[in-house]
């Protein structure tokens, strides 16, 4: 499989495509004006606790303030001899914090639409092939590195690095170290205890609502977290930022700095495999599929549901074949879509029903083979009867839609827009109430064109009935920059 990173960056935005096999997989926007906040760390204050949700806002020195649940606070650790609390349950919130305490806290989720950001005082700095957890005495390896002798050899090398150091401090070993050389988790480990010291220094100096410790800019964190040997190109078409990335890649990672060039084409970098028109398409519900059947799908407060239609896909043999290789390359296309859209929290998939309980059983292991190279954690449910398929992604920033897009102002973000009918007997009835409440000998009615010209040509008759009713002359006129549901009522 070959794979590209493309960065484009213009003065005020940045965006970073993932194309496996010259097909875009994932797409990041980091604009100036709204930088993410998740992996910042930041002095804060308890301004509220609420008991009864076990939790508190934090003022960090963002627009709303933040919240912090009982379960993402570090408890202090048991004086010598004294028993754990409850079994192990959290403790309540009033015994772990108060109002007015200050509290060193990191962003673990952005501000979502009202949500404030949510918090957790469990830190954690992540370099390349490691992640500190300076309030954790642990040391963990990805789950995802399954080979039991690798896994053995990783935590040989990481014990023997950290010696006595690792009494104070914890380390997970990402998925990316697998294979590493001691001497490139060496080179981490002593990266990461420098951060560690300036990020105390931070802390000890900081006033309320300052930052301590920034995560990497977009480019920088993709690489950190994306640049492996799997990645054949990472192209930039900003000299500035490539003179940044290599440095950056020399230091960290200097096996791939053949990986990395300045894109100085004529064509603008995003055009090279279609990428801009992938992301336009990304902002649509519909997905089509090669075989004629399409995707659906819909992002709501809740959940997000993607509906797998046939279409006009008919297939060679019978039916349930038809539905089969449908399903199979739905599944495929939803695992990109997601990875694509950036869509986290709750996801059901609504696949077409089929009764062979093999291709269900197939449908399932394509869509989690899809999902398999996605850096979000994903889980699958098994299928329900109905054909239904829940599964869950981690949501830490907003979905490309939400990061690009505005509610419409025409429906004011509903999907849909009321019917000339519907606002012409609107108009109507408002003229009653109007009439009825206040004096006028004529009245002007303004609303948009179609509006309008839907009340002269089709309800001709029904305004004649309607200025018999009031006694009254009604004018309407047409409005090029009224929406099809805004109109007014005017008594002269």
């Amino acid at each position: 499989m070959s794979e590209e990173i493309l960065i484009n960056v213009t003065p005020r935005e940045t965006r970073v495509g993932v194309v496996e096999n010259g097909m875009l997989q994932e797409v990041h926007v980091e604009r100036a004006s709204r930088r993410g906040y998740v992996g910042n760390v930041y002095k804060g204050r308890v301004q509220r606790v609420m008991p009864g949700m076990q939790a508190v806002f934090v003022e960090i020195g963002l627009e709303r303030a933040a919240f912090l649940h009982a379960s993402d606070i570090v408890r202090p650790p048991l004086p010598e001899g004294a028993e754990a609390h409850g079994n192990g349950h959290t403790p309540s919130i009033s015994e772990l914090v108060h109002e007015g305490q200050e509290i060193v806290v990191q962003v673990v989720k952005d501000p979502i639409g009202t949500k404030g950001a949510r918090l957790s005082t469990h830190l954690s700095i992540p370099s390349r092939y490691l992640v500190l957890l300076p309030h954790a005495k642990t040391l963990g390896i990805s789950a995802r590195i399954e080979d039991e002798g690798e896994r053995a050899r990783l935590k040989d090398v990481l014990g023997g690095l950290i010696g006595e150091e690792g009494s104070r401090l914890g380390y997970i070993v990402r998925t990316n170290a697998e294979g590493q050389s001691a001497e490139s988790l060496a080179f981490d480990v002593t990266y990461l205890s420098k951060v560690w010291r300036v990020v105390q220094e931070n802390i000890a100096r900081a006033k309320v609502g300052e930052r301590v410790y920034e995560e990497l800019s977009l480019p920088l964190r993709s690489l950190r977290d994306m640049l492996t040997d799997d990645i054949e190109k990472v192209r930039i078409d900003s000299r500035e930022t490539y003179e940044k990335v290599v440095k950056f890649v020399h230091k960290f990672m200097p096996s791939l700095d053949d990986r990395i060039e300045h894109y100085a084409g004529e064509r603008p970098i995003f055009d090279l495999y279609g990428v801009e028109d992938e992301i336009q398409r990304a902002m649509k519900k519909e997905v089509p599929l090669k075989s004629g059947g399409y995707l659906i799908v819909d992002q709501t407060e809740a959940m997000t549901t993607i509906d797998v239609n046939t279409g006009g896909y008919l297939g060679t043999r019978n039916l349930e074949e038809t539905v089969y290789r449908t399903n199979l390359e739905a599944a495929q296309a939803a695992a990109r879509q997601l990875r694509l859209r950036n869509l986290g929290g709750i996801i059901i998939i609504d696949f077409i029903d089929m009764s062979d309980e093999e291709h269900r059983r197939q449908v399932i292991r394509m869509l989690e083979k899809g999902l398999a190279r996605d850096h979000a954690k994903t889980t699958v449910y098994p299928m329900s009867a109905l054909g239904l398929v829940e599964m869950t992604r981690k949501r830490t920033t907003e979905s490309l839609e939400r990061q690009l897009c505005e509610p419409c102002p025409a429906c004011g973000g509903r999907g849909t827009v009321k019917t000339a009918e519907t606002v012409t007997y609107e108009i109507f009835r408002e003229i009653t109430r109007a009439v009825r409440q206040f004096n006028a000998e004529k009245l002007l009615v303004m609303a948009s064109p179609k509006v309008v010209s839907r009340i002269l040509e089709e309800e001709s008759a029904a305004v004649a009935e309607l200025e018999e009713f009031i006694s009254k002359s009604i004018r309407f006129q047409p409005e090029e920059h009224y929406s099809q549901e805004q109109f007014d009522v005017v008594l002269l």
